[in-house]
């Protein structure tokens, strides 16, 4: 069943993501708020994926970004992300991606993230490892924490409740400790980058679950060390030393 599911995630995410590939520097359609921006290619990604999905298992549970809650019930839940990196989409910058997680009763048990622009494709399975455009990856890597670049990810929440000056100190105190920090509009596309070694950790402060499922479940799944350090905060790492020394800096 999972290999079925697998085999849909992908489908549904590519479906995505070359329709944003299409439309990628061509458009601007988009509404614009004070920490949010919505686009037209965000629906018209989700219907795509939407399409996919509910056709193959019109049986499990879906939450899509744009939508919310499409059905309920069912063994599996779906959520769908269909444009990870609307910001970076409307400004031309390439860094963005589809991503869906697929839930059963123990967590995130199907993973996949497309990144259109650089056709990257990244799929996990809980227990069975993360693929990168078909060969199996790991996030081994041997940087120490003060070579690292690491990645910062915040939730929409954090902007909306008045928790910025909060994620402002983290940031500054990973920059203390780190090379570079990433202020990363587009979670998916560095979770994938940690899968493979080429991203040293990520740190996120109250993430969205649109971009976490699919995130965790790829930092496991690569042998990232991980950890959830306080209430909100979670930490992964190419190794246990990073890891740690991210911990103390964001304490």
């Amino acid at each position: 069943m999972l290999s079925t599911v697998e085999n849909t995630a992908v489908r549904a995410c590519l479906a995505g993501g070359r329709h944003l590939r299409e439309r990628f520097g061509r458009e601007v359609d988009a509404e614009f708020s004070r920490y949010d921006v919505k686009s037209a290619a965000d629906r018209a990604s989700e219907e795509r994926m939407l399409d996919v999905i509910r056709d193959s298992h019109p049986d499990h549970a879906v939450y899509a970004e744009e939508s919310g809650d499409v059905s309920v019930g069912g063994e599996y839940r779906w959520v769908v992300d269909p444009l990870d990196g609307t910001n970076n989409f409307v400004s031309g910058l390439p860094s963005f991606a589809t991503a869906a997680a697929v839930l059963d009763d123990d967590g995130p048990a199907i993973g996949c993230v497309y990144v259109p622009v650089s056709d990257d494709l990244y799929v996990a399975r809980r227990g069975g490892g993360v693929r990168y455009d078909g060969d199996y990856v790991s996030a081994d890597g041997d940087v120490p924490t003060e070579k690292a670049t690491v990645a910062f990810v915040i939730g929409h929440d954090v902007k909306r409740d008045g928790r910025l000056d909060d994620a402002a100190a983290m940031q500054a105190a990973l920059g203390d400790a780190t090379k570079r920090v990433v202020e990363s509009w587009s979670p998916c596309v560095h979770w994938g980058a940690l899968a493979r070694g080429r991203l040293d950790g990520v740190v996120c402060f109250h993430p969205d679950d649109e971009e976490q499922h699919v995130g965790e479940l790829l930092a496991s799944e690569a042998g990232a060390s991980t950890a959830r350090p306080g209430d909100g905060v979670y930490v992964a790492a190419t190794t246990p030393a990073v890891r740690d020394d991210l911990i103390a800096a964001v304490r």
